[in-house]
């Protein structure tokens, strides 16, 4: 029996780069350039039109100088992340 992993919540992973971009008072122009992405993508990964590639991701990881596992563990909020037990 397979057992399904839940869905990931990808609003919420939008919602934080969202947080973090608008916390440092940078626009999609100073975002674009300090990741070499195109503007047009950031746009539409914090509109929820696409979810970005990994490499995308870790692009704006290194610039929001946000570690890459507690963006994406925002992936498993209203969840248990795997690996972690309830004791």
């Amino acid at each position: 029996m397979t057992i399904l992993p839940p869905d990931p919540d990808f609003e919420a992973l939008r919602l934080e780069l969202a947080r973090l971009r608008a916390a440092r008072g940078w626009t999609y122009d100073e975002l674009a350039a300090r990741t070499g992405l195109a503007r047009r993508t950031l746009i539409e990964i914090e509109q929820g039109r696409t979810v970005g590639t990994l490499k995308t991701w870790r692009a704006l990881a290194h610039a929001l100088d946000t570690p890459l596992d507690m963006l994406f563990g925002n992936l498993c909020r209203g969840h248990e992340p795997p690996g972690e037990t309830q004791e």
